[in-house]
């Protein structure tokens, strides 16, 4: 079985970056919101053909104020272009590093999950064969299972 995660990540290097990643938090968080579920569900995405679209009626806006429906204001229109396109290269940035932190977690998770349920089924084996200390192992890891049924006729 091939470990493919060999790389241990320095706690202070984890702590670095939690950090750093606070002060972007920190720095951000007067200009960020947080939409509800609903919210979220209900607006119009802007994703890359539409940000074309949003890009030219932009330019139109200020080359064609007589277009303008009389509601609309310009300083808000410029705000949310300007903060939409801003943020897409920090979007883009941080969900490349998301996904590979969402891969790395997944990666170390399942080698280490493998390597618990081997290290059980070896204690499981070890208690049937009055290994000393194997039985307090086994049970130990054996109640992180309470939903599993035994089978019928195995011993408790």
């Amino acid at each position: 079985m091939k470990n493919l995660h060999s790389d241990s990540i320095p706690q202070d290097i984890l702590m670095e970056a939690k950090s750093k990643l606070d002060e972007v938090g920190a720095l951000m968080d007067t200009y960020l919101i947080t939409l509800t579920k609903d919210e979220r569900i209900s607006r119009l995405k802007m994703g890359e053909k539409s940000l074309a679209f949003v890009t030219k009626a932009h330019e139109y806006s200020k080359q064609f104020p007589e277009l303008r429906p009389s509601f609309f204001t310009q300083e808000e229109f410029d705000i949310d272009v300007e903060t939409a396109t801003g943020l897409l290269p920090i979007e883009s940035a941080l969900k490349s590093l998301s996904s590979q932190i969402n891969d790395t977690v997944m990666q170390a998770g399942s080698e280490a999950y493998t390597q618990a349920l081997l290290l059980y089924n070896n204690a499981k084996l070890a208690a049937r064969n009055n290994v000393p200390g194997a039985k307090e192992v086994y049970d130990d890891l054996r109640s992180r299972f309470p939903n599993t049924r035994r089978r019928a006729g195995e011993e408790e």
